[in-house]
């Protein structure tokens, strides 16, 4: 759908703003029609989440972002509008009457799509002159960031309104899903009322509490959920026989009485020829080793970003990193011999994303890189999870970064580290960057680290511990060569004239 310019917006609660922030960070001016006194106020703070949202998932140029503007009646928003969604409560008869009223305003050719998360269109639709425009679009929560947007037509809709309102919801960044049949819930509410119909049962019987269940999805299943659907996850499950082995060894389960769920369709040989054929279709060309691999990546991918937010499973996957590191500090801090040269301290992989559109390691991976070793360095000297938290670290101040030679995706790397300088507050670094396979020296990283107190923002001295650590190899580090590169500054040299 192209000619978008205004987007009109019935309702601006939870969803309305949520479309408000997704259609004006599009670019798209937005009308929005609501009654509440403190509309703008509240609008303008979801955009403000929004906002920095969408500075935390891509570095993309996002462009002008449109304008928000807040009237008072449907008819304004709904004339103003190229394209018209409804958000308002979830009252079958109010909704009839107001997407009435919008659907007299707007110009014929506007299509209007509803929020709804489970009336069906085909009532919705019916006070409308133009019921043909009319489907129910229906996001999910938050609006400017979730993908998935349900379209479902009712008995008048037009083929037209649903590819014309899909195109249109691709344009904002979404994932529009064809709901085949009108049915009450649509098809991603129906799934999530059955768990949590099992949710409440768990409650009510005192097998677990409300937190107790979040976490058995959270830390379970709900991290496969993110990029797997069930019949996916359980063709994988059955293995190369695939799904027929996974339905014959587990569809059994489902007569069992341990769900409070018990309607079931029966899996007779129909049902199952069509699930298996349609798990076939979804798998297309891979083998169950390439959907294991394609998991295991994405649910690393998960979990990494989890960790960044140390935050559910991503806290699990810290406090397991926590310890692989202080085992790994405690075996090397007495081990003198490797401080006889330049530290070993850190290994990678060229990750997939660190690699750019030529196939090479990124700018920014090999900071990413230099910055692990340094970390590498702290842990080696004694600083663990405990030091940190008592407000002490060290921070980085001065970056220079030589960049030698290219290297590609996959490629083992190992980096090591010779101390400058040291005193109390301050350790002057080199680190050298080596692809391992034939130790050809990559890049080189010059550092200056200030230990600091985090909570009074200022530097002091490391405690007696690491300082000591730090001291102790700065001294054996004094008898090393000083690099080649150590001291270099970017310059140009000049001609006379």
């Amino acid at each position: 759908m192209t000619g978008v310019k205004t987007v009109g917006l019935l309702g601006g609660g939870v969803i309305g703003a949520g479309w408000a922030a997704r259609a004006a960070i599009n670019g798209h001016d937005v009308v929005i029609c609501d009654l509440d006194p403190e509309a703008e106020r509240k609008i303008g703070e979801v955009m403000v989440n929004a906002r920095r949202a969408y500075s935390r998932m891509t570095l993309a140029p996002l462009g002008e972002l449109g304008s928000i503007r807040v009237v008072r009646t449907i008819e304004e928003a709904a004339a103003a509008a190229d394209f018209l969604q409804e958000s308002l409560p979830e009252q079958e008869e109010l909704k009839i009457a107001l997407l009435g009223r919008a659907d007299r305003a707007a110009r014929p050719d506007v299509i209007i799509g509803s929020s709804t998360s489970g009336l069906l269109p085909t009532k919705l639709q019916s006070g409308m002159t133009h019921p043909e425009r009319f489907v129910v679009g229906h996001p999910f929560n938050p609006v400017y960031l979730m993908p998935l947007v349900e379209i479902c037509g009712g008995a008048k809709t037009s083929a037209d309104a649903k590819e014309r309102a899909a195109t249109f919801y691709r344009s904002v960044g979404m994932r529009p899903l064809l709901v085949r049949k009108e049915i009450d819930g649509f098809i991603a509410d129906r799934l999530m009322e059955a768990l949590w119909r099992e949710a409440l049962w768990l409650v009510h019987d005192d097998v677990a509490t409300a937190a107790e269940i979040d976490d058995a999805i959270r830390f379970g299943p709900g991290l496969r959920w993110a990029f797997m659907g069930t019949f996916l996850i359980y063709r994988i499950a059955g293995g190369e026989a695939g799904m027929r082995h996974f339905m014959a060894q587990f569809g059994p389960a489902l007569k069992w009485p341990w769900t409070k769920l018990m309607d079931v369709p029966d899996l007779d040989g129909a049902l199952l020829d069509k699930i298996v054929a349609q798990s076939d279709f979804q798998a297309g060309n891979s083998s169950i080793r390439d959907l294991e691999r394609l998991r295991d990546d994405c649910l690393v991918s998960v979990l990494q970003g989890l960790r960044g937010r140390d935050f559910a499973a991503g806290s699990v996957l810290r406090a397991f990193e926590e310890k692989l590191y202080e085992r790994d500090a405690s075996a090397m801090v007495n081990a003198d011999h490797k401080v006889s040269g330049p530290l070993r301290l850190h290994t990678a992989k060229v990750e997939p994303r660190w690699v750019d559109y030529n196939g090479h390691m990124t700018e920014s991976a090999y900071l990413q890189v230099f910055g692990d070793t340094s970390d590498a360095l702290f842990r080696y000297i004694g600083i663990d999870a405990a030091y940190r938290a008592s407000g002490l670290n060290y921070y980085t101040v001065e970056t220079h970064i030589m960049h030698l030679r290219e290297v590609r995706e996959g490629e083992p790397l190992h980096a090591t580290t010779q101390i400058l300088a040291a005193d109390e507050k301050r350790i002057h670094l080199f680190h050298e960057l080596y692809r391992t396979r034939d130790e050809m020296k990559l890049a080189t990283a010059e550092q200056m680290q200030l230990h600091v107190n985090t909570a009074e923002s200022r530097a002091c001295p490391a405690r007696a511990n690491v300082l000591d650590q730090v001291m102790r190899i700065a001294e054996k580090h004094r008898r090393l060569p000083r690099p080649e590169n150590a001291g270099r500054q970017i310059s140009m040299p000049t001609t006379g004239t």
